[in-house]
């Protein structure tokens, strides 16, 4: 450990699924006695403070987080407001660190301006990746279809050259690929675990270090306990889609469908901002719904887990080594879907596929296999082994300038 205190400036974007990963890393820094900058929009900043750092705040302009349509339809729907928003943030952070540059710079995938700041003070970058990573063969097997799709079209181009101009005008013209920024960082920590990870024998281990899971307690997000009253062994089913394509009312009506009544099964149901309680109908007594629950601190307690296979959902799961019901709605997560299924901890469905008597069905099958716990439990212990906040500190550390 260094033998100073450092000052070590985070960067990241106003999405959960990008700030909560990071949050115990950035918590166990501070313990140690660094000072800990987070640049992160306002909306963000009683987290950040919460686990001890300075907020940093900035001015975001990504569509809201909880706004699916305002990401459109299209990969470049996806693609240019993060371009859009790191071109506008650049000037920002570099006002916000006029003065304070720090000694070591952590980031997020997503937050393309930090790489650019970091080369500009000369000192050593290192990124906090909540997701899978590239590995050897990626190019060829993933991103050169999308590049050339891109490419295809006057849209794309475009999209690319603006992206070029940027990086070159910001010393960073070396870059291969615009999309190197994020995928290809000179150094990497993979805050998921290694099981989750596709050809993770192929994973560059020189640029890139599995670090697992890094929850934390989570205390400060609140608590949950089982209802008084509640069976002794009675199971808990956990249901939630994230904060974001949460506009499902057919699958939360399932769950009801599937569950309700029941006094063997008490239903946590996750219903967040988009779907309208009066929706669900007539809501019985073993059910409690809510916009937002401390998720963790629901997994600690339940059987099962009806979830949108979101990175931060799966590894959660894992963790806490409860089966899953895997009903993806977007992005990474039918890639999570499938990889959780092939581990054998989990079912999937489609959202199509979901009545009550499927969903019911699933949960009651992962829930019942011996052979979905001796796999939980396989991985929960790797999972272990991987060092979390703890082994993330001491990497991080290992990047510091000495002297």
């Amino acid at each position: 450990m260094p033998q100073h205190r450092s000052h070590l400036a985070m960067f990241s974007i106003p999405a959960h699924g990008h700030v909560q990963p990071n949050l115990d890393v950035i918590r166990e820094l501070v313990d140690r006695g660094h000072r800990v900058t987070y640049a992160v929009p306002a909306e963000f900043a009683d987290l950040v403070a919460a686990v001890g750092a300075e907020p940093r705040p900035w001015t975001s302009v990504l569509p809201a987080a909880d706004d699916p349509q305002g990401w459109g339809t299209e990969l470049l729907d996806q693609l240019e407001p993060f371009l859009d928003d790191a071109i506008q943030a650049l000037p920002q952070l570099a006002a916000a660190y006029e003065g304070d540059a720090p000694d070591l710079v952590l980031h997020d995938s997503a937050a393309f301006p930090a790489p650019l700041l970091a080369r500009r003070w000369g000192v050593p970058a290192v990124q906090l990746a909540p997701h899978i990573v590239a590995w050897d063969g990626y190019e060829a097997e993933a991103a050169q279809a999308m590049r050339e799709e891109l490419r295809g079209t006057e849209r794309g181009r475009a999209y690319y050259a603006r992206f070029r101009s940027w990086l070159a005008e910001h010393g960073m013209a070396h870059l291969p690929e615009p999309d190197h920024l994020a995928a290809r960082p000179a150094r990497g920590l993979v805050l998921v675990p290694r099981a989750m990870q596709p050809h993770a024998d192929r994973v560059d281990g020189s640029v890139f270090t599995f670090v697992g899971s890094c929850q934390g307690d989570r205390a400060a997000q609140g608590d949950w306990r089982r209802p008084t009253g509640l069976a002794p062994d009675a199971k808990v089913l956990l249901v939630s889609l994230g904060s974001v394509f949460t506009d499902a009312p057919d699958v939360y009506r399932s769950c009801i469908e599937a569950f309700g009544g029941r006094p063997d099964w008490h239903v946590v149901l996750q219903i967040g901002k988009s779907t309208d309680p009066a929706a669900l109908g007539a809501v019985p007594d073993n059910v409690e719904v809510h916009t937002w629950v401390p998720q963790v601190a629901v997994l600690r307690q339940a059987d099962a887990f009806v979830t949108h296979a979101g990175m931060g959902g799966s590894q959660e799961g894992l963790a806490n080594g409860v089966p899953m019901v895997c009903v993806p709605q977007a992005a990474d997560q039918f890639m999570n879907a499938d990889t959780l299924e092939a581990l054998g901890v989990a079912r999937q469905l489609t959202k199509g596929q979901v009545t009550g008597e499927a969903l019911g069905a699933a949960v009651r099958a992962v829930v019942d296999d011996a052979g979905v716990a001796a796999a939980l439990d396989r991985i929960r212990a790797a999972m272990a082994g991987e060092g979390g906040s703890r082994r993330a500190a001491d990497l991080i550390e290992a990047q510091l300038p000495r002297g």
